[in-house]
């Protein structure tokens, strides 16, 4: 997934770029900074079966199909979900101040 700022967009090609940690974590900076909770399921469930997700769900503390119904095309993962499977994935949540324009 990566931004197309001339359209908005963001391009949703399989995980075939997906070929480090680095790329992966890129993608999922990109969707959280534009807060489209509908691009944030889409990227997780694009990444998370890179990583297997049996695993993703047992270190997420979830069933193997809550993880599939939630990050489904239908599905609205909550936050605890968005952040225990993003945390399970090596990409913990961290919050940084964003600069305020001078007044």
């Amino acid at each position: 997934m990566r931004c197309d700022d001339a359209a908005g967009d963001f391009l949703h090609d399989t995980a075939e770029h997906l070929r480090t940690d680095e790329d992966i974590a890129l993608d999922i900076e990109a969707v959280l900074e534009d807060g489209d909770p509908a691009l944030i399921r889409d990227a997780i469930g694009i990444v998370a079966p890179t990583r297997g997700m049996s695993q993703i769900a047992r270190e997420a503390g979830l069933s193997r199909e809550s993880l599939y119904k939630a990050l489904s095309q239908t599905g609205n993962p909550g936050f605890e979900t968005v952040r225990a499977v993003l945390q399970a994935l090596g990409l913990p949540l961290s919050v940084t101040r964003a600069d305020k324009p001078a007044a």
